[in-house]
């Protein structure tokens, strides 16, 4: 039997996780970067609710050759790559074909980028309270890929928050990033689609649309 949606939709949910945002970044100059593309809608609500900057930031999952939803790693915005290599190893992936797979994921990264921005420039993070953002998070590969580029931009610390985790991902977050906020850890996890009632996948033109509103409502 299906368990019980925690959460209407991402917009819900980023309603919720600004509540539990809200004490943890007030005063700390917050910029909401969002995980295109589920993140976009939950970071939106989190920046509406809390006045704070949004941006997006990039990152596309490794997938392994023939078995494209297993990710062997992941590339973010500024050409930072994670790889498991425990796992690239087992599957004795060579090294080219690593790098084939990379520079496949970079083209769609740029094309993505060019696509949501419409030649708004990305927002310095450098001295800033960085708030990852995405729709939830199940083994975190690719958050972590966030994080570890988002490092290299030297922000003051980086929080990283999600409506729903599952318990072990969310703890392990912990070694990586300054604070970790899981508004929710359900036990068994099994997958961050069954804790929404809506789950549709979040079109570009939404995340456009999200991003454009946000621009233009904080120059207001």
């Amino acid at each position: 039997m299906s368990p019980e949606p925690i959460y209407r939709d991402r917009a819900q949910a980023g309603k919720v996780l600004a509540i539990e945002l809200r004490n943890t970044i007030e005063g700390r100059n917050p910029i909401i970067l969002a995980l295109p593309r589920g993140g976009v809608p939950v970071g939106f609500e989190v920046a509406q609710a809390l006045h704070a900057d949004l941006d997006i930031f990039i990152v596309r999952k490794l997938g392994v050759p023939g078995q494209e939803e297993l990710a062997m790693g992941a590339v973010a915005s500024g050409g930072t790559r994670v790889l498991n290599q425990s796992l690239v190893k087992q599957l004795r992936i060579s090294p080219a074909l690593v790098d084939r797979v990379t520079e496949k994921e970079q083209h769609e990264l740029a094309r993505r980028e060019q696509l949501y921005r419409e030649g708004r420039p990305a927002l310095p993070l450098d001295g800033r309270t960085v708030v990852l953002v995405d729709d939830g998070l199940a083994t975190g590969a690719t958050m972590l890929a966030a994080a570890r580029a988002v490092r290299t931009q030297k922000p003051q610390s980086i929080v990283v928050a999600v409506p729903v985790a599952s318990p072990e991902a969310c703890d392990e977050f912990r070694e990586h990033v300054d604070q970790v906020v899981c508004a929710a850890t359900p036990q068994p996890f099994r997958a961050v689609g069954i804790w929404y009632e809506d789950f549709s996948q979040t079109s570009d033109a939404e995340v456009r649309e999200l991003l454009e509103r946000s621009a233009r409502e904080h120059v207001r």
